[in-house]
């Protein structure tokens, strides 16, 4: 019998994946070429194309932006997949349970890379229409000074 696809990027991720994390976790598309339906949004020159620098998105790079959709329709891993793209790193925060000190650490942190590293940050925020406003105002000059690039998400 021949290997199909999903044998041979499940053998590929074998190899690079550390067997604890959830089957789902570890089938997460990695880049826009691996992101199925929604064709309109992923063929060259698309927003989300652009979104991750493709096809002369120009000097700006990584905008902020807010995903919107029902719980398992991708937004996470479309976040994922929008960092590793722009080879910036990921840190993800709940707006349920991260507070304004929580908030506070990531900018700091995402300073100290950009400083030490030269490594932006994208900041993925679940929930965010359950950020109270003391969060957002902790949060807004991060986003303002991109310190960091935000991707938010809401159901």
């Amino acid at each position: 019998m021949e290997p199909d696809l999903f044998t041979a990027a499940a053998e590929d991720r074998q190899e690079k994946e550390p067997a604890g994390r959830p089957l789902a976790a570890r089938m997460r598309p990695r880049d826009l070429d691996e992101v199925v339906g929604q064709g309109h949004l992923l063929r060259p020159g698309s927003p989300l194309r652009r979104l991750v620098g493709e096809h002369g998105a120009g000097p700006a790079g990584v905008s902020s932006v807010i995903l919107w959709g029902p719980p398992g329709t991708g937004k996470t891993t479309l976040a994922h997949v929008v960092s590793r793209a722009a080879d910036k790193r990921f840190v993800e925060l709940s707006a349920i349970t991260a507070g304004v000190k929580e908030v506070r650490a990531v900018i700091d942190g995402a300073r100290r890379a950009i400083g030490a590293l030269g490594k932006e940050t994208v900041l993925f925020l679940d929930e965010i229409h359950r950020f109270t406003k003391a969060q957002q105002d902790s949060l807004l000059p991060a986003v303002e000074n991109r310190w960091v690039t935000l991707i938010a998400a809401t159901t």
